[in-house]
């Protein structure tokens, strides 16, 4: 086969498996279809991505898909977290189609949008042109939204609009600086089909107007930066977060936070090349960064919701990701080695309280005091979620924060460091106070107990074991691909 027939392939895939899931006959046959299809996806996925690490990058439609190790790197955790949370839902929704309580109208809806919302996502990696990204941005927000209320609820619909309104507005402010990008490349050579073309502007990104590509990232920064939950930019995302079905939150914060930052590391070399590589686009990334991870600290004390507690943590982790982005050097693989990291462990997190959720009726981590005795694979995947998420050695996160803390030091920001220590502190003290409850607190809700299947058993097992592992040793391969991808985020592909 054609290797730029896989690109094609990654798009074509779940648009068809969208169709097919409209279809169905029954919800137990969408269930199936979204397990399997899902599944198969992830694997073509990443074996694409494999390609394009270690075989070179990918083109196809004339220069307009672009899978590089950048792209392809954002690839594999898209697979990760979309395979992962596939084999999930079957679980999941399970529980709820014995109940009745997931009609077949629900679950085709349900997985012709999952399949919609891979395809777009695929979309913002491969395109090469910058306002065809923001078309798949823009997509992501239409197919998402619509996810929210799989369970139609009066929160839920709330939640729904206010991720639609805030999302779209800042959208609107990427696709002004995406026509900024345009007209700082007015007097670059070449047609008019390749000004905005992501490989066309790098190739001569130090003749981009600096005052023009200033601006224009500003924008971006807001827009994306909105879409990807930085603060203060973050209002839609606690509630989507805590209205949304279990699998839907894991793909939102796994993967979908991720994307919008892609498309911040796509347009960081550009302006930092127009300006000279005087760090002035990094520096406006290490501020949004620390004001993420303060204002998450702030908010994670008080959060007895679980879901909610997870989305603030989202918050968090995005800033610190935006940080090792603006501090550079070793930060940049540090930043890109964190989200691999963090969508694993908010993916196992959002699975464990999803489905203590269903036996406790409620998200509320006092309410699931003891849920470590009563149901041990969950209430285990959920403690041992927090742990790493507050960055509890020897877990993966961990490491990648540390690298974080050493490009400060390196960097010689040392007020960066000092704040990014203070917020990653309060996170941890008030993480773990909230985590004590569900692990050994005494019982005050009987649970609805379900026996936990195979599948569940390797989600967590399989995620804890992903976040021990690269606690401990970074395989060769893995540090090969975020070493490239680095390279494309610093300017040098």
């Amino acid at each position: 086969m054609d290797r730029t027939a896989l690109l094609w392939l990654l798009l074509a895939l779940p648009a068809a498996a969208s169709g097919t899931c409209l279809l169905a006959r029954s919800a137990r046959q969408v269930l199936l279809l979204i397990a399997a299809a899902g599944a198969a996806w992830a694997g073509l996925a990443l074996a694409t991505a494999a390609v394009a690490i270690y075989g070179g990058t990918l083109h196809a439609g004339n220069g307009w898909l672009l899978f590089d190790a950048l792209s392809a790197y954002h690839g594999a955790v898209l697979a990760l977290v979309f395979g992962a949370s596939s084999l999930y839902a079957w679980g999941y929704f399970g529980a709820e189609l014995a109940a009745g309580a997931f009609s077949v109208g629900a679950a085709r809806r349900f997985g012709g949008l999952w399949f919609g919302s891979a395809t777009a996502m695929s979309a913002v990696l491969l395109c090469n042109n910058l306002g065809l990204m923001w078309v798949g941005v823009e997509a992501t927000t239409l197919m998402t939204a619509f996810l929210i209320c799989t369970h139609l609820t009066p929160l839920a619909l709330e939640a729904m609009w206010k991720y639609l309104v805030v999302c779209s507005v800042g959208v609107a402010f990427a696709f002004v600086g995406t026509l900024l990008v345009a007209a700082a490349a007015g007097n670059l050579p070449g047609s008019a089909s390749e000004v905005l073309l992501w490989t066309h502007l790098h190739d001569s990104a130090a003749q981009l107007a600096p005052s023009s590509m200033k601006l224009a990232f500003v924008f971006l920064l807001v827009g994306y930066g909105t879409k990807a939950g930085l603060a203060p930019l973050h209002s839609w995302l606690p509630d989507a977060h805590s209205q949304a079905p279990a699998p839907v939150s894991a793909l939102f914060s796994g993967f979908m936070l991720n994307a919008a930052l892609y498309c911040i590391m796509r347009c960081l070399p550009l302006v930092e090349a127009a300006t000279g590589n005087v760090g002035w686009a990094r520096e406006l990334l290490v501020v949004l960064g620390l004001v993420s991870i303060l204002v998450a600290a702030a908010f994670i004390v008080f959060q007895h919701d679980g879901k909610r507690l997870l989305a603030y943590h989202s918050v968090e982790h995005m800033g610190i990701i935006a940080l090792g982005l603006g501090l550079g050097g070793i930060g940049t693989f540090a930043a890109l080695w964190h989200t691999l990291n963090h969508a694993v462990c908010k993916a196992l997190a959002f699975f464990s309280i999803g489905r203590l959720g269903q036996m406790y009726g409620t998200h509320d981590l006092d309410r699931m005091a003891g849920a470590m005795r009563r149901a041990p694979l969950w209430g285990v995947g959920l403690f041992g979620a927090i742990l790493a998420l507050i960055g509890v050695a020897p877990f993966a996160i961990f490491m990648s924060e540390l690298q974080v803390l050493r490009a400060a030091v390196d960097a010689g920001a040392y007020v960066p460091l000092v704040l990014f220590l203070a917020g990653a502190g309060i996170v941890f003290v008030g993480a773990l106070r909230h985590a004590i409850a569900p692990a050994w607190g005494t019982e005050v809700v009987e649970p609805r107990l379900r026996a936990p299947g195979g599948a569940d058993r390797v989600l967590v097992f399989g995620g804890l074991g992903i976040l021990l592992v690269l606690g401990v040793w970074l395989p060769p391969p893995l540090h090969d691909a975020l070493t490239a991808a680095a390279r494309v985020v610093g300017g040098t592909p």
